[in-house]
């Protein structure tokens, strides 16, 4: 099935455009920091105070977008998710290598001092539109995206190591926080002792596939944890979307290196950028849900015509629309006040996360239903969509969360 938009929609797919000539230009390092690990304040000053956001996809963007949607295209097929999701490898191991390896997108947010790309949150949120288009089942958000920015935050040697393995692909991280915690959601941490960590943490997003886990101590810090490491039981827990599957972690002195003495502000930054980017992929999900609801309304007939063609048929699909061309400006938004380090970002997110949460819920339920009885056979990926859609409503804080923390970030009283 194309993933194109349709013409008659006036394409939810944004055109190839330039970059606005008062875009701010990249670094090669996309933290704007002298630090190669990027560990320097993340709200800092790179986007200066009434600058407008560029919400625009740049000729390079746009040319990432179609490189990675080629290679889904031919490597990440409906049929071979569906059966992937029946197997006890949820995983694609072939595709990962081919996108974080081959293609180097597991470093686009490592500088290129330790290996990585060098890009920024902007190239990071046009990979996940199209990871989210197909329900690619690899854990480049949670890798390449939350345990990598959780990583900048740390200036140890053992940081800069991992930063390095986890930018090629070929080593993948997880962080240990429940996918349910938002941005600022209070930390749990297990207990720390004389260079073990003992304590058990649910919900871990990508776990049974992780090579290295990013575990906060009680003392404060943040510790690195191997997956095959002595001590450390990693346990599948019954998830929804089965391309994003969880698990429990129990630790039972389990051997520990600190990253950072503290913990707290790198997972801030790691959930933070999960929540903005993840509404990346939510656009995706919606734009796919939107476009092969409306190619498979303009084939399939009832009373000799197109059922498109029914004009209550079209206000919904009209809805959807809207709501998917917001969702883009929301979820560029905040993809570029992460990069630009706006000291808006945390409203960028919050407004990104409350608005796409129920957007991609809403397409998908509506993709099911407009596609009738077909839609809602196994053999169908509408059921992917709305099971991804409904698990990351809930992922790195709930719409309502984020309502509630930007009604605080704008000083926003309940009346």
């Amino acid at each position: 099935m194309s993933p194109e938009s349709p013409e008659s929609l006036a394409g939810t797919e944004s055109p190839a455009t330039p970059r606005s000539p008062g875009a701010t230009a990249r670094s090669g390092n996309p933290n704007g920091t002298d630090n190669p690990n990027g560990s320097d304040n993340p709200n800092g000053s790179g986007n200066p105070v009434g600058k407008t956001p560029d919400l625009l996809y740049s000729e390079d963007e746009e040319a990432l977008r179609a490189a990675v949607r080629d290679l889904l295209t031919d490597q990440c097929d409906a049929p071979a998710v569906i059966a992937r999701t029946e197997s006890d490898r949820p995983h694609d191991p072939e595709l990962w290598k081919a996108l974080g390896d081959s293609m180097g997108l597991a470093g686009l947010l490592v500088p290129e001092a330790l290996g990585g790309q060098g890009a920024t949150h902007r190239e990071a949120a046009v990979v996940l539109e199209e990871l989210g288009r197909f329900v690619a089942p690899v854990p480049y958000l949670t890798s390449a995206v939350v345990a990598t920015e959780a990583l900048l935050a740390c200036d140890s040697d053992a940081a800069t190591t991992l930063l390095t393995a986890l930018a090629t692909g070929r080593t993948t991280g997880a962080l240990a926080v429940p996918l349910s915690a938002g941005p600022a959601a209070p930390l749990k941490a297990v207990r720390h002792q004389d260079g073990t960590l003992h304590g058990e943490l649910t919900g871990i997003a990508d776990a049974a596939t992780a090579d290295v886990l990013l575990v906060p101590g009680d003392d404060g810090a943040l510790y690195a944890v191997d997956t095959d490491a002595p001590g450390v039981t990693v346990t599948a827990q019954t998830a929804l979307d089965l391309t994003r599957p969880i698990a429990r972690v129990s630790l039972d002195a389990a051997p520990a290196r600190r990253l950072t003495p503290d913990a707290e502000t790198a997972v801030h930054r790691a959930l933070r950028a999960g929540a903005g980017l993840l509404a990346s992929e939510q656009l995706g999900l919606a734009d796919w849900c939107l476009t092969e609801t409306v190619r498979y309304l303009k084939e399939r007939k009832q009373f000799n015509r197109p059922v498109g063609g029914f004009q209550s048929i079209k206000h919904r699909l009209a809805q959807v629309w809207l709501e998917v061309v917001n969702t883009r400006a929301a979820a560029r938004n905040a993809a570029d006040a992460l990069a630009t380090r706006s000291p808006d970002t945390d409203i960028a997110v919050a407004v990104a996360q409350a608005y796409a949460a129920p957007v991609a819920v809403h397409a998908a339920e509506e993709a099911l239903q407009l596609h009738g009885g077909i839609g809602m056979t196994w053999e169908h990926p509408a059921h992917l969509y709305l099971k991804r859609a409904k698990a990351d409503s809930i992922a790195y804080g709930t719409a309502g969360r984020h309502r509630e923390a930007l009604a605080e970030l704008v000083d926003l009283q309940a009346p």
